[in-house]
């Protein structure tokens, strides 16, 4: 059939309508609403614990959950019914059941980068700051107290201008 005889496209469809008939042609149409809980994963239960937790498949309605440490695990075990509620309110269409917990090491994820601590050390400071933490240590008399005490300060400062930089 040359261009000309075809008849003209009226509207392009969607590509998530495409995979629904797709699935749905082989039966697998009613699984698609649970397997949107990777999509959802990370808002639902937030960055701290999606850095700690994953999902890792889905079995007879129980959402199996990959975890990286034991006090996490206790954690999640707690939290368990407010993450099925949040998923729910998240998925209404989703019919996950349970969360099981599993432990087991972590794979990093692009969407949940680790955070990068800033270069505190290679700071420097001013010599109003130096005179201000001076000041603070006028009072102490022990030399060698007096020296950590100013190295700590030191360090806090530039960690402080670091943090503030970035």
């Amino acid at each position: 059939m040359s261009r000309n005889e075809r008849p003209p496209l009226k509207q392009a469809e969607a590509v998530g309508s495409l995979l629904k008939k797709l699935l749905g042609d082989k039966g697998l149409d009613a699984r698609l609403p649970r397997y949107q809980a990777w999509l959802v994963w990370d808002k639902v239960v937030g960055e701290q614990i999606a850095r700690r937790a994953r999902p890792l498949r889905i079995r007879d309605r129980v959402l199996e959950v990959r975890v990286d440490h034991p006090v996490w695990m206790q954690q999640l075990q707690m939290l368990k019914p407010q993450i099925l509620k949040k998923l729910h309110a998240q998925l209404p269409d989703c019919d996950i059941e349970d969360i099981y917990l599993r432990r087991g090491n972590l794979k990093p994820t692009a969407t949940a980068p680790e955070k990068q601590t800033p270069d505190w050390q290679s700071e420097s400071l001013s010599t109003t700051e130096l005179a201000e933490i001076e000041q603070n240590l006028a009072p102490l008399q022990d030399k060698d107290l007096k020296e950590e005490i100013r190295r700590l300060f030191i360090r806090q400062k530039k960690l402080d201008k670091a943090r503030n930089d970035s």
